[in-house]
């Protein structure tokens, strides 16, 4: 099945900072194929997208290699237009990269690199919680446990594959559950509260999307476990806003002041407010830029850092 969006597309990319690390158990890049386990009221469906084109001309395919018997697979095109941001049109993230030499030489690597998205509400804050004060390596091993304690998995080629968890299973685990997997108990028990109302619909994503971002930010922080950076995550890499740049993230902020030569915070700063209502793409590009340099982002052809590496 085709999946239509707009030039340029770089699907690696886009997989790669969606699954912010390769250990990623849920959100899987072979080489070619975006893969990922779905769970559904017939039974568990293996997803797979990959680029018949190229980057500048862009031809993606949708496929379900393993699903229930008659299984219609049109109802997944919403689920994975949002994962893989396939409505953002990208001249609007232009304005950003424009706007200091080193980060535009930074996007023609990246180009057609989309902001992706966490499909609901639930695995976004499953997703953000557990990285509280810890490294990107040691968050995504938290959350890989998670998803292999209370997630449903199957074969497939040899292979598992692993969903991500329901926020009905979390809701009814045992705390100590919740600390084997590697939370605090703090963080097990805001989870597991969390999980708890989003599942009796107490807070909703559609709650969330009909605010604006700053009400949105104080409806979150309101929540459980929740703090400001949470809750800009939760913003930015769930519900897409992209108006939100995480506050205080040493990651991102580390990052993007190496790979842009930036003297200081204050310079950042700057950068950030200058980029206005897509000041979160610059987190993205924090993100990316590390995977480009660990090789696991192919550069778009035609950029400089096409040339071979010493």
């Amino acid at each position: 099945m085709a999946l239509q969006t707009q030039a340029p597309f770089h699907l690696e990319a886009t997989v790669r900072v969606l699954q912010r690390r390769a250990s990623n158990r849920v959100d899987r890049w072979d080489g070619e194929r975006y893969q990922r386990l779905l769970p559904s009221a017939a039974g568990p469906v293996l997803i797979e997208v990959h680029n018949a084109g190229s980057i500048d001309a862009p031809a993606l395919q949708l496929a379900w290699p393993l699903a229930p018997p008659g299984f219609d697979g049109t109802v997944l095109v919403p689920l994975v237009r949002r994962l893989l941001g396939l409505g953002v049109d990208p001249a609007v993230l232009e304005h950003c990269t424009r706007l200091q030499p080193r980060l535009h030489l930074l996007a023609a690597s990246l180009r057609g690199m989309r902001p992706p998205r966490f499909p609901d509400l639930f695995e976004s804050v499953a997703n953000v919680i557990p990285f509280q004060q810890l490294s990107l390596d040691a968050g995504v091993a938290v959350v890989g446990r998670l998803v292999q304690r209370f997630g449903v998995s199957c074969p497939w080629q040899g292979q598992r594959y692993h969903a991500f968890p329901a926020a009905a299973r979390v809701g009814r685990a045992r705390i100590c559950s919740l600390t084997a997997c590697g939370l605090s108990a703090r963080k097990a028990q805001a989870l597991r509260e969390l999980a708890v109302r989003i599942e009796a619909g107490d807070i909703s994503e559609r709650m969330i999307e009909g605010l604006d971002s700053t009400a949105a930010l104080e409806q979150l922080i309101a929540q459980p476990g929740i703090g400001p950076w949470t809750a800009a995550v939760i913003l930015l890499r769930g519900f897409g806003r992209l108006d939100v740049f995480p506050p205080g993230d040493v990651g991102a902020i580390g990052s993007l002041r190496r790979l842009l030569h930036l003297r200081s915070d204050a310079s950042l700063e700057r950068l950030v407010r200058r980029c206005g209502a897509q000041r979160g793409y610059l987190y993205f590009f924090g993100l990316a830029g590390r995977l480009l340099e660990r090789s696991l982002i192919h550069p778009a052809s035609g950029s400089e850092s096409d040339e071979p590496r010493a």
